[in-house]
């Protein structure tokens, strides 16, 4: 009777096992995304910032940095784009979800490999909000000339972004981290 028992569930995680390679990440990597493998300040508005961050890994200026939008956050496990490589420097331009600048970045910090994020998971595409999944509008309806709406029933043309369908708690403490640091030294 356990004999059954025992290859049922060997049946259940075989199952479970290749649902979850179904996902075929060599097609990410052949469109250029990449998943990053450290965490810390190393993705920079400008390569001279990269370079300055890179050399002196100093706090303060690092806050200084973030403050200024001039660096932003990487973590281990996030998924990325390439949109170009500089071969020759070893630097990369990267877009991340959420930030609407492009950034460089060392491509010794990005893998063609699945990496697996602070919750066990392996980012994609769809699930980083890097591609958006639903986007929807609300428009006004038509309404007949000399109509005039209450202004509270009215709706105004809308966009609605599903960035991701998971929360991202690591990313949501770095950003909470890098805002109270600010907020430290930048009070007035």
């Amino acid at each position: 009777m356990k004999v059954p028992i025992v290859l049922s569930l060997a049946a259940i995680i075989a199952g479970l096992a290749s649902a979850r390679s179904m996902t075929n990440y060599d097609d990410y990597v052949a469109k250029g995304y990449r998943w990053v493998t450290v965490d810390g300040p190393f993705a920079c508005v400008s390569k001279d910032d990269l370079r300055q961050i890179i050399r002196n890994r100093n706090t303060e200026k690092e806050l200084e940095m973030i403050k200024q939008q001039r660096a932003y956050y990487l973590l281990q496990g996030d998924i990325v784009k390439v949109v170009r490589e500089d071969v020759t420097s070893g630097l990369a331009l990267i877009r991340m979800a959420g930030i609407p600048k492009e950034l460089w970045t060392q491509t010794k910090f990005l893998s063609k490999r699945p990496v697996e994020n602070a919750f066990g998971v392996v980012e994609t595409p769809e699930t980083s909000g890097l591609i958006l999944s639903g986007l929807t509008s609300i428009t006004d309806s038509a309404e007949p000339s000399g109509a005039t709406p209450a202004p509270s029933t009215k709706q105004t043309p809308a966009k609605t972004l599903e960035i991701s369908p998971k929360p991202n708690f690591a990313k949501a403490f770095a950003f909470a981290k890098a805002m109270a640091a600010s907020s430290i030294g930048g009070s007035s």
